[in-house]
């Protein structure tokens, strides 16, 4: 990577922000979300995988955003997309929710996601 492209995916790495949202999480612990939690069936749950801090969330998410693990697609400065590797090993998914802000929110890749085996490979390399 590029010495201005890391300074760039810093400067994100900086200014995001971890929203959240209710239909990945069974307790909403201390992500303040409305309605508290809704976790929706057949998703995988951030409970399930141990996130269950909004800080811990957002340093998954600030460590994608500096090992370049983001999507091609922008929306404004900001990647649709982020992953991470948790501590224990589980792949993670971020979603651009908020242009202005930078918000997303996160989930863990399920088992069966053609994506993981890619995630946990490049995480490993970065």
């Amino acid at each position: 990577m590029e010495t201005a492209e890391r300074g760039a995916l810093e400067t994100l790495a900086h200014g995001v922000r971890y929203g959240g949202n209710p239909g990945h999480k069974k307790n909403p612990g201390d992500f303040g979300l409305t309605p508290p939690s809704g976790a929706r069936l057949g998703a995988c749950l951030c409970d399930d995988v141990n996130v269950v801090s909004k800080a811990e969330a957002l340093r998954y998410l600030q460590e994608g955003l500096r090992r370049g693990l983001i999507s091609e697609l922008r929306r404004g400065d900001w990647p649709q997309n982020v992953w991470a590797v948790s501590d224990a090993g589980w792949p993670l998914e971020a979603q651009h929710e908020n242009q202005e802000k930078g918000t997303y929110h996160g989930y863990p890749l399920c088992e069966a996601d053609p994506l993981r085996e890619e995630i946990l490979r490049r995480w490993s390399g970065s």
